[in-house]
């Protein structure tokens, strides 16, 4: 006899809502789940992507669990919403998918533990289904260099994706948690993955230099758009490459015309962070959103030599990609290629999607996980602000959360 499909509802009919959630369930896993429901603010916007779907207003949660039975809520609204949406579907006994950040600060992630039970709430983490991170981690888990002593990790975001976030609403830190905790989050995450370990403190230093009224490349906003575009060089790289996006000025939400050097801008662009690991590594992390290129130098030293690897994506990558090299500290260097990287996200989105609905290896993220990966992120945030280092596991606690050294997945 052939399993009940799990039902499915989704909050947030947003990009990733709609490639990692809704298709997979209307196609290729539609034998394993069915999506019954779809909340979201804009109903013309549920019809146009399939008027099969039941639409609900997000006031409508109630409503929509007595009507369609889910059991399982996915969640891919903007970040401010992803509480809200989560602490709603826990009240009304679902389990909970979400998109990352699970949250966007210390206190929502810990009302989020503090209601969940152990597996209730999962976050889709996709840098862990990864090829190349998931050799990483094999080869950290063998030993491959002895005890991990330290953690290097530079991640580059090229000028056009990291000029986007500031013309969306991830430009405002009450919405999105600062790109600390928006972007910074996958890769806190990735490093606790691969270490199997939580981070204790951090000290961080960084700025809004590329993007807001500050800007040395804002070409003045009294002069007429015409002559801001010519002399804005974020819209000539974009006009030099024929890319069709809102160059410079855009209406992203709302109707609101943004701008790439507005003042209500509040996030940082650049930031470099140390964070101590209650098991003793280290990781220094540096990140920047207007790079000339994008992807990322990783670098692994431990007691028994360094694992060295990098990987460049977007626009600028051509040919194959370089291998994960070992070198170990008495003998010689091994080099590893990385198949299977085709795909989004590195080659991370299918595997992550079946994990989801089909078979896998269970690598979503469990709550505590995602908690400690925003908490990192706003900790990141105020000790820029404070010039101080923050204990991240303090902070999690004064937000009610459960104990920050539980079990990591």
């Amino acid at each position: 006899m052939r399993p009940e499909r799990t039902r499915y509802a989704l909050s947030g009919l947003s990009a990733r809502g709609m490639s990692v959630f809704a298709r997979p369930l209307l196609g290729e896993y539609a034998g394993r789940g069915e999506l019954v429901a779809v909340l979201d603010p804009d109903r013309e916007r549920v019809r146009a992507f399939d008027e099969r779907l039941a639409w609900y207003a997000p006031d409508d949660f109630e409503r929509m669990v007595l009507e369609t039975a889910p059991d399982v809520l996915l969640v891919a609204g903007p970040d401010h919403t992803h509480a809200g949406a989560i602490l709603t579907g826990l009240r009304n006994g679902l389990r909970v998918v979400s998109e990352k950040p699970m949250v966007t600060t210390a206190a929502d992630a810990g009302r989020v533990l503090a209601a969940s039970a152990p597996g209730q709430v999962r976050v889709t983490h996709n840098l862990r289904y990864a090829p190349r991170h998931r050799l990483i981690r094999r080869l950290l888990d063998e030993g491959a260099i002895g005890r991990v002593l330290g953690v290097e990790l530079v991640w580059n975001v090229e000028s056009l994706h990291g000029a986007s976030y500031f013309q969306r609403w991830n430009r405002r830190a009450a919405l999105s948690g600062g790109l600390a905790v928006h972007k910074s989050c996958h890769h806190f995450d990735l490093v606790g993955w691969w270490l199997r370990d939580t981070p204790q403190q951090v000290y961080a230093a960084g700025s809004l230099a590329y993007f807001g009224a500050a800007s040395p490349h804002n070409p003045g906003a009294a002069l007429p758009v015409a002559e801001q575009r010519r002399r804005c060089p974020f819209n000539a790289r974009w006009r030099e490459e024929g890319v069709e996006l809102p160059a410079l000025r855009g209406r992203q939400y709302g109707g609101q015309e943004r701008y790439l050097y507005d003042a209500e801008i509040d996030i940082e662009d650049n930031y470099a962070a140390l964070v101590r690991y209650r098991g003793g590594a280290h990781l220094s992390y540096s990140i920047q959103f207007a790079a000339p290129w994008e992807g990322y130098r990783l670098g692994v030293n431990g007691t028994h030599g360094r694992l060295e690897t990098s990987l460049e994506y977007g626009r600028q990558a051509a040919g194959p990609q370089p291998p994960v090299v070992v070198h170990p500290m008495f003998g010689e260097r091994r080099a590893y290629e990385v198949p299977g990287e085709h795909g989004g996200h590195l080659g991370a989105d299918g595997p992550m999607v079946a994990d989801l609905f089909g078979d896998g290896p269970g690598d979503l993220a469990p709550a505590a996980d995602a908690a400690r990966a925003v908490v990192l992120g706003e900790a990141v945030r105020r000790s820029i602000r404070t010039g101080q280092a923050v204990d991240v596991d303090a902070l999690l606690a004064v937000a009610g959360g459960a104990d920050p050294a539980g079990p990591l997945g």
